[in-house]
């Protein structure tokens, strides 16, 4: 089919089955990134019909990683992680670990070499950045504390599998592939040494340079106030900065895509440039999931069912098992280790990317790529599911277990107020819910006033560094009764929730309203659906943030010009 023009022809097919199929598997409730993969399929040489130039859409797909691994930059906070680095960090590492341990374990009982079994588990031990924010997204959790621990949690994934990407060619050899060609005369060592001296010269130049010059750029291109050249601008300097990076430094276009989104995410544009760049962005990764799927050959499910099983099972329960465990160990509430369990129920892009590269290198067979297709295409495909059952797992299990309640409160120091706590702080005062970015603002107010609060704060290194200021703090979910009881709710005069996790903030105030039906409530909404429910719900103060803004600034003016409010 158009022959003469298969650039044009490999788009049309890849975008229009694409649209096709990511609005069926929208339409069946399952996300739209199945649509595209199964997309991918069913124009890949591995089926009967029409099919794409593969060559073609393998490089489509290279812009489609570069400009992901930038949005994944763009989103990327050193703050943020900082805030969860006690448990991201250890966490994930663990994980990775296990996982890649029990993937390898498996890869060498199939008789694969101890390079292809590595490459293979180490991909069944990351998931997808793109699912989980989407699914983050979906469920109003984000930016709640929890959404924070799974976001930094991914980071830590990624970070680890961009120098997996960049170690694994100049090991390749010595695990059993191809030689990447080098001198002789030059150790390995040297050869690994050069290799993350690279890798270092440019990340500290991104990290010194360019945080001056790019945004210094977009400044000058965006006081021209043109939008056509802004977007140009910020894609361009995404693509550029990664073929630079990849010519000169010998870094991935993934890893140099993904400083140039950090560098512009710590800039006063970041906003701007993830809008303007977000459907460009969008279509290539449609281009890149397509590209994926094309690679799958279906047939795997039928001559390797047991394999296929068993690496559905590591990547949707034994996985995500561990990474629960691992943060109940890390005493965090059982909310959150549901979250991370169904957050990372699932394989995505650096998955592919990794797959692709071992293949590439000659250290994995054809068959583990398409087992890792096939997990990756089933566990996306259930993710909806796993998430879904995390309400009512949670209720079961602590209506059902005692250990599981005994566990979320053990003997952690945080978890109660100290014995010397000033009893100012226990009588009449506000509890407050969340010291996230509004939750800071209201403790400084009250603090100035003189108002006397206890803070009941999921992250425990934020409640560690309260204590530490002499504030009266508390570690855990505020929609367990234990937490508000320790914030001494009963003599409490008002409720704060400056949360904005939709999923728990009406659990919150039924628990807060049960222990002291009598206290004032204020809290902080989502969007209007959650003001108009919970009002319908019961009585109290419910605060938008778009619309306090729009009165804010509407009484300025009205104060500027004279006239009344």
């Amino acid at each position: 089919m158009h022959e003469s023009t298969p650039l044009i022809t490999t788009i049309a097919l890849a975008l229009g089955f694409g649209l096709i199929l990511g609005y069926l598997a929208e339409r069946i409730k399952l996300p739209a990134l199945v649509g595209y993969l199964l997309a991918g399929v069913v124009i890949g040489p591995n089926t009967p019909g029409v099919f794409a130039d593969v060559k073609l859409a393998h490089e489509l797909a290279e812009i489609g990683v570069m400009l992901l691994m930038f949005g994944v930059g763009l989103h990327f906070s050193l703050d943020d992680l900082r805030q969860v680095r006690k448990i991201a960090l250890p966490g994930a590492l663990l994980q990775m670990a296990a996982a890649a341990t029990l993937g390898t374990s498996l890869g060498i009982a199939w008789g694969w070499t101890f390079g292809g079994a590595l490459v293979f588990g180490l991909s069944l031990s990351v998931a997808s950045t793109v699912v989980l924010l989407r699914s983050l997204e979906a469920r109003g959790v984000l930016d709640s504390m929890n959404g924070r621990i799974a976001v930094g949690w991914l980071i830590v994934q990624d970070l680890v599998m961009v120098f997996v990407l960049v170690l694994l060619p100049p090991l390749a050899g010595q695990l059993g592939g191809n030689a990447v060609s080098h001198d002789a005369s030059s150790p390995l060592w040297l050869e690994l040494a050069k290799t993350l001296g690279k890798v270092a010269l440019f990340i500290v130049l991104m990290l010194v340079a360019g945080r001056r010059f790019v945004p210094k750029l977009l400044w000058r291109v965006a006081r021209t106030g043109s939008r056509e050249l802004f977007t140009l601008s910020v894609i361009a300097a995404a693509v550029s900065i990664a073929y630079v990076a990849s010519g000169l430094f010998s870094v991935s276009f993934a890893l140099g895509a993904f400083f140039a989104g950090m560098v512009l995410g710590e800039s006063d544009f970041s906003h701007r440039a993830a809008e303007e760049s977000l459907p460009l962005r969008e279509a290539f990764s449609v281009l890149f999931f397509v590209s994926v799927g094309m690679l799958f050959d279906p047939s795997i499910l039928i001559e390797h069912p047991v394999q296929v099983l068993a690496v559905l099972a590591l990547i949707v329960i034994i996985n995500p098992l561990a990474a629960a465990l691992i943060v109940i160990v890390f005493r965090y509430p059982l909310n959150t280790a549901l979250l991370m369990q169904a957050g990372l129920a699932q394989i995505g892009e650096f998955s592919f990317i990794l797959a692709g590269l071992g293949l590439g290198l000659g250290l994995m067979p054809i068959e583990g790529q398409n087992l890792i297709l096939a997990g990756a295409l089933l566990s996306i495909t259930l993710n909806q599911l796993v998430f879904s059952l995390i309400g009512p797992a949670l209720r079961w299990i602590r209506s059902r277990s005692a250990l599981a309640r005994k566990l979320e409160r053990s003997d952690d120091p945080l978890a109660e107020l100290p014995m010397s706590t000033d009893e100012k702080f226990l009588s009449g005062q506000v509890v407050l819910v969340g010291y996230g970015r509004v939750g800071r603002r209201i403790a400084a107010t009250l603090t100035d006033k003189g108002i006397p609060f206890v803070v009941a704060e999921q992250n425990r290194e934020t409640v560690e560094a309260l204590r530490a200021r002499g504030f009266a703090a508390v570690s855990g979910n505020a929609a367990d009764p234990a937490v508000l009881i320790q914030a001494h709710i009963a003599r409490a005069g008002l409720v704060v929730i400056a949360v904005s996790d939709t999923f728990e903030v009406r659990r919150m105030l039924d628990t807060a309203l049960t222990l002291n039906p009598g206290i004032e409530v204020v809290v902080r909404c989502a969007n209007d659906e959650e003001v108009t429910l919970l009002a319908q719900e019961t009585t109290g103060r419910f605060f938008l943030g778009e619309a306090e803004l729009a009165q804010n600034i509407s009484t300025h003016i009205l104060n500027r010009y004279g006239k009344s409010a």
